[in-house]
C-alpha cells in the first residue's frame, strides 16, 4: 500500500477475499484478521487529502481510496 508522497507499507504474508476488509494503522500493534499495524512512530496519512492504493503482489492496483480535497 501507497500513497502519493511515497510512503508505503509491505503486508507481510497477507490474503484478502474478495469484498473483505481490514484496517491499517500507521501506530504500534498486533495484527489480527481485522487489524494491521504499520508500527511506526509518526503519521503517514495526510488528514487533509490523501490517496491509499493498494496493490497486489504483481504492483497492479486493485483498490484505491481518497479523502480530502482533490487535487493536491
Amino acid at each position: 500500500m501507497s500513497d502519493k508522497s511515497g510512503h508505503s507499507y509491505r503486508f507481510g504474508n497477507l490474503r484478502l477475499n474478495g469484498h473483505s476488509q481490514i484496517r491499517v494503522h500507521t501506530g504500534i500493534g498486533h495484527d489480527n484478521r481485522r487489524d494491521v499495524y504499520q508500527d511506526r512512530r509518526t503519521y503517514v496519512w495526510d488528514n487533509t487529502s490523501d490517496t491509499a492504493a493498494l496493490r497486489n503482489d504483481h504492483r497492479r492496483v486493485v483498490d484505491a481510496e481518497s479523502w480530502g480535497r482533490r487535487g493536491h
